[in-house]
């Protein structure tokens, strides 16, 4: 990944040589503070605004490469793993409203799966939470 647009609505690649470790940490922050998420929830959350010169902004999703390669990356280090057991549509609510149950819209199961951390994971992320507030607290 030597030159690499992190998503459509970027003009530039990232400036800071160690995005990648950035961005790494960036999302196994969010795989521990929201649960589980898959590539595309990751495009999602990298998105940003998409500027159409005199017509209106969109919303532009990030770049699948990347948060594919961040997440083989976190898995490869035993920080992320495979959600093998998933949620089936019907028997899962949405994640924005947990406590409601909603009718599905089509017959067809709808398998949510994606990658969640491991407890390894959350034990580092724990450790290194740990050592920063440490270290903040010193200075």
């Amino acid at each position: 990944l030597d030159t690499v647009k992190l998503a459509k609505h970027k003009d530039l690649a990232p400036h800071d040589n160690n995005w990648f470790y950035t961005r790494a940490a960036s999302t196994a922050r969010h795989l521990y503070l929201r649960g589980g998420a898959g590539v595309g929830s990751m495009t999602k959350v990298y998105g940003g605004r998409q500027r159409n010169g005199v017509l209106p902004s969109h919303f532009s999703r990030g770049s699948k490469s990347v948060a594919r390669r961040v997440l083989q990356a976190l898995e490869g280090l035993k920080m992320v793993e495979k959600d093998q057991d998933g949620c089936v549509w019907p028997f899962c609510p949405p994640r924005h409203l947990p406590s409601l149950v909603v009718a599905p819209v089509s017959p067809a199961p709808f398998v949510r799966r994606g990658r969640k951390l491991t407890p390894q994971g959350q034990r580092d992320l724990d450790r290194i939470a740990g050592q920063v507030a440490a270290a903040s607290k010193k200075h």
